[in-house]
């Protein structure tokens, strides 16, 4: 396809290079999600039947994460991401190909009309590979340094999407740290390990006398921001009952503590993050849909690891010397080529986290920290041949490595899913909403992924 659209570069203080495409639209006309129609304004949009996936379906025929649209100064192309049915453009199976304008894109059963507006969108791609303490060569990673670098100055609201272990409380200190308020309190309030019954003190602040144990007054969470930036981490956790609260505090820009009559006036930037997909969450109602839009006026959302492998050599680097140099040591430690070609394969369900983790229990047990620089052959994490115990069966999950990367990987990650819940409802005597309580995620999220993994169904109980 020849594009009609440009790629820009802008003078600014870090220098952006601008890619200016058109909004389109994804529309299901055949297959069980037929009607099912997104318009998208980014660079990058995925399809399968994942929760994860821009365009999410379910037609068992399409893989969990079957294809992804991509725009480039070329124009729009459509790429398999090793899907098991392929990819089909005008009847001829693609790995990737440029996508025509009214193009039809048949993944399984599902056939997928493409078409372009008129719309034009800016896009900016930094050329640094890095803002604050995020590190990242890949375009996935340069793209979000450009928002966060147009947004940082402003004192505009942003929510912050992402897996567990993407770095999502690095983008809040850097968007602080970059800010008018970086000289004012920085303040981040977990509302996953604050106790139910606390949270409104914890938050609001409270006066003595103003429950049992409540022994002094108790400046909270968003007073103490006053001034700066509030951090709000895991907001998809906070309870049903305390979102209006929250959602009163930040239209009126004012708190009342727990048990008292002043009013605090705030001065304060939100920032907020969660690894929930919170329009999910609206849609099931355990997430206020007007306190998803104050708090999302600006949404980042920060890729995972497995979706941007070419970063992993330079967090590598970036890791390994500062664990040399916390060791004394002039001379970091070097990953051998197979082993890095390893670690490039691997999903990394734990993100940057598990990867740091990773690198440093492997270079102590190794020795490795001697300042000898020689190259290092680690074995790979658990599940690419490292068992944490062998007389365990439940600890060992077998790769393939003659099969491709996205047939090894969601065969895992399938394994992964089916002995983690088989065993949860087993405990759980087959009630899912115990299962998914303790898993950490929603019911009909739970239920969902059921549908998805060989879980057989005398398993699977009702509510308690």
């Amino acid at each position: 396809m020849a594009s009609t659209e440009e790629t820009r570069t802008v003078h600014v203080d870090t220098p952006v290079d601008l890619l200016t495409l058109r909004r389109y639209t994804l529309k299901v006309v055949a297959g069980p999600d037929k009607g099912l129609e997104k318009s998208f304004e980014r660079r990058q949009v995925f399809i399968g039947t994942g929760p994860e996936c821009h365009l999410s379906l379910t037609d068992p025929t399409v893989s969990r994460s079957h294809a992804r649209v991509e725009f480039d100064p070329s124009g729009y192309r459509v790429q398999d991401e090793r899907s098991k049915n392929g990819v089909f453009v005008s009847g001829i199976r693609v790995q990737s190909a440029y996508l025509p304008p009214d193009a039809r894109i048949v993944l399984g059963e599902t056939t997928i009309l493409f078409k372009v507006g008129t719309e034009t969108i800016d896009i900016g791609i930094s050329r640094e590979p890095r803002f604050g303490d995020m590190l990242g060569r890949s375009v996935e990673m340069r793209e979000v340094f450009a928002i966060l670098k147009r947004v940082a100055p402003t004192d505009a609201t942003v929510l912050i999407e992402g897996e567990s272990g993407t770095g999502k409380e690095l983008v809040a200190d850097a968007l602080h740290g970059f800010g008018s308020r970086r000289s004012r309190p920085f303040v981040v309030f977990d509302c996953s390990a604050v106790p139910r019954e606390l949270m409104e003190s914890e938050m609001f602040g409270h006066v003595r006398g103003a429950f049992t144990g409540a022994v002094s007054d108790r400046v909270g969470a968003m007073e103490e921001a006053n001034g700066g930036t509030l951090f709000l981490d895991e907001i998809g956790e906070l309870p049903l009952d305390m979102q209006p609260k929250l959602l009163r505090a930040l239209e009126k820009r004012e708190v009342k503590p727990v048990g008292g009559n002043r009013r605090v006036q705030l001065d304060v930037r939100i920032l907020s993050a969660t690894n929930r997909d919170l329009e999910h969450e609206v849609s099931a109602g355990t997430f206020r849909e007007d306190l998803f839009w104050r708090l999302g006026v600006i949404r980042v959302q920060i890729p995972p690891l497995r979706k941007r492998p070419d970063d992993i050599p330079l967090l590598c680097d970036h890791f390994l010397a500062d664990l040399a140099a916390r060791a004394g040591s002039t001379q970091p430690p070097r990953l051998g080529y197979e082993t890095m070609e390893k670690l490039k394969e691997y999903p990394w369900p734990g993100n940057v986290r598990e990867l740091r983790n990773f690198l440093e229990r492997s270079v102590i047990l190794a020795g490795a920290l001697s300042g000898s620089g020689a190259p290092l052959d680690l074995q790979g994490p658990a599940g690419m041949g490292l068992r944490r115990d062998a007389s365990d069966p439940d600890e060992i999950l077998r790769v393939s490595f003659d099969a491709p990367f996205k047939d090894a990987k969601d065969r895992l990650v399938s394994e992964f899913e089916t002995r983690y819940f088989s065993r949860l409802l087993k405990r759980t005597e087959g009630n899912v909403s115990k299962a998914a309580r303790i898993a950490g995620i929603h019911r009909k999220s739970l239920e969902y992924l059921l549908k998805q993994i060989d879980v057989p169904r005398d398993r699977r109980g009702g509510d308690e």
